[in-house]
C-alpha cells in the first residue's frame, strides 16, 4: 500500500531519486537531504504508515525490521560503539514533517544530552 503523493513512496518505488543504503522487502533506508549529524539516515517501511499513531498489531515485525535495519547500518558506518540516537517524530508537535513513519539514525558526534 503506497501512496503516490507520499516522497518516500516514491523513494521505495524508485520514482524519487535518493542515496539509497539499504532496501529490503521491508525496508527502504537512505541519507537524509538536510542532516544534522555526519550520519543522518531515514529508514522508513516500503508500506506506507502515516505515522507511530497508525500503527497496527500486524505492523510489529515490519517495526521491529526497522529497528534490526537501524542497528546494522551503524555497525555498517561505524558509529555503533561511540553510539548514535534513534528518533521517530510523530505528529506537528513532534516534529514530523513528512506523514510517512520514518526512524532517523544520527550519530558520528557526540550530542548534548537532552534526558537524565
Amino acid at each position: 500500500m503506497n501512496d503516490k503523493n507520499c516522497v518516500f513512496c516514491n523513494i521505495v518505488n524508485g520514482t524519487q531519486p535518493a542515496k539509497i543504503v539499504f532496501k529490503n522487502d521491508f525496508a527502504t533506508a537512505f541519507w537524509d537531504i538536510n542532516p544534522v549529524a555526519p550520519v543522518h539516515i531515514l529508514i522508513i517501511p516500503n508500506k506506507h504508515i502515516e505515522s507511530i499513531n497508525h500503527l497496527q498489531v500486524k505492523d510489529t515485525l515490519l517495526l521491529g525490521n526497522l529497528f534490526q535495519v537501524a542497528k546494522n547500518i551503524a555497525k555498517d558506518l561505524n558509529i555503533d560503539k561511540n553510539g548514535y540516537r534513534l528518533v521517530i517524530n510523530t505528529g506537528p508537535d513532534g516534529g514530523q514533517s513528512i506523514y510517512h513513519l520514518h526512524l532517523h539514525l544520527v550519530g558520528g558526534k557526540k550530542f548534548v544530552q537532552v534526558f537524565k
